[in-house]
């Protein structure tokens, strides 16, 4: 009999695993995968992110993969451009990271075993087991071996957007909207442009940043309706859509970049908050909560969710407090604290920008203490209300002198200020 079951140990699985295997519990975690192990992701980690691996004493082994830093950041949304970082975290944090799936994962599950976890790779969970409607634990087995049964107190899924736990007990989607896009994206030699997202004209984007063992990852992404004509030749796609959003570095990448790593080609998830807990179960990373990739907020919401949900667990477990009420308390703040950033996501990934977003991010591209402004909302070290505060865009549109009739200072109204 186990505290707690994990499905899933990838970046919303193995933390939660690890931080309350560190508070004594009893923790298995299981995946179906085995690590080293690849996945479709963003590979971005913003600083808010790299100050909970920090906290959990991570990051220096994610830095000693010598994943390089990034220290400088460019935007474009059309003809608006910003460039620059957001000042160091409380914890001293200046940087970026971008590491390889098979590399960050690794090191997670690896961290969940160090702290006690028992890990059962290769598993694949077959069914949940149920008392009336809570969950008591589940079946499953290794490969073609025999099923095996395991009980537990909670189970959590962690096992991403076609989540089976989630399936399992029914949970609904209460919140969302159509994905917009498609993305393919691969790991080149001989592109050292550093960190860019670049969104241009004709609703098209590309973007890169470096990762492990020299290379870079390249993606380029387009409305879902091109996916068919864009997957005939996606190597002529990815140089169209790279010369037409910005046709220097357009020119570099055709002189010098070598792709040494197949297409992964992602038509994602629709954006969705699923009901993420009930009787003896909860829900953690996409299994519970998905978002477009464009603001690649996934792996830093992972990470800032799971120590959410293992505080209140342990709430739950310890007694402190019914595990009805703290499991409802982790939704009811998991939405609250993500809201700016999924109301953000789906304006955005559109790759069209509405009246109100155009104007804020046009003015900003003007002051270069704004642009800190917003690469630290980005980075998740500004709360939203010290970027899009009603006061603080009429000081800017003031301070930049923008034209009066643009001045937008709220999204729903859509009156300018």
């Amino acid at each position: 009999m186990y505290d707690v079951i994990v499905v899933g140990t990838r970046v919303a699985g193995s933390p939660v695993a690890m931080l309350l295997a560190r508070k004594g519990y009893r923790v298995l975690a299981v995946d179906r995968a085995t690590f080293p192990s690849d996945t479709p992701s963003t590979h971005y980690i913003h600083q808010a992110g790299l100050s909970l691996l920090k906290t959990w004493g991570l990051l220096d082994e994610v830095v000693a993969t010598g994943c390089p830093p990034v220290r400088h950041l460019n935007f474009t949304y059309t003809d608006i451009d910003i460039r620059g970082m957001a000042d160091p975290s409380a914890d001293g944090i200046d940087t970026v990271y971008c590491p390889r799936r098979t590399v960050l994962d690794k090191i997670l599950v690896d961290a969940a075993r160090d702290a006690g976890v028992e890990v059962i790779e290769g598993f694949t969970v077959t069914a949940l087991d149920f008392d009336g409607d809570r969950v008591t634990g589940l079946r499953g087995r290794v490969g073609e071996g025999a099923e095996q049964k395991f009980e537990a107190t909670i189970v959590i899924g962690a096992d991403g957007s076609g989540s089976t736990v989630a399936k399992q007990v029914g949970a609904e989607v209460y919140e969302g909207s159509a994905a917009a896009c498609f993305v393919y994206y691969s790991y080149y030699e001989g592109v050292d442009w550093g960190m860019h997202h670049r969104t241009g004209f004709g609703e098209q984007q590309f973007a890169s940043w470096p990762t492990n063992d020299g290379l870079a990852l390249v993606a380029v992404m387009r409305k879902r309706d091109r996916f068919r004509a864009f997957r005939t030749d996606p190597d002529a796609g990815v140089r169209e859509i790279i010369e037409q959003v910005d046709p220097e570095i357009g020119a570099r990448f055709r002189d010098t970049a070598k792709r040494v790593e197949p297409f992964r080609p992602m038509l994602y998830p629709d954006n969705y908050r699923r009901r993420s807990y009930g009787p003896g179960w909860a829900l953690v990373g996409d299994a519970g909560y998905h978002k477009d990739p464009f603001t690649g907020w996934g792996i830093t919401d992972a990470f800032k969710y799971a120590q959410l949900l293992a505080d209140l667990v342990d709430e739950g477990l310890s007694g402190a407090r019914p595990m009805a009420e703290a499991l409802a308390e982790y939704q009811r703040e998991r939405d609250a604290q993500s809201a700016s950033t999924f109301e953000l996501t789906q304006s955005i990934s559109e790759l069209t920008l509405t009246p109100y977003y155009d104007s804020v991010f046009r003015a900003t591209s003007y002051d270069a203490d704004y642009s800190k402004k917003f690469f630290g909302l980005i980075s998740g070290l500004y709360s939203p209300d010290k970027y899009f505060g009603e006061a603080e865009l009429a000081e800017l549109y003031e301070k930049v002198n923008f034209p009066a009739d643009r001045r937008f200072v709220t999204k729903d109204a859509g009156v300018p200020a």
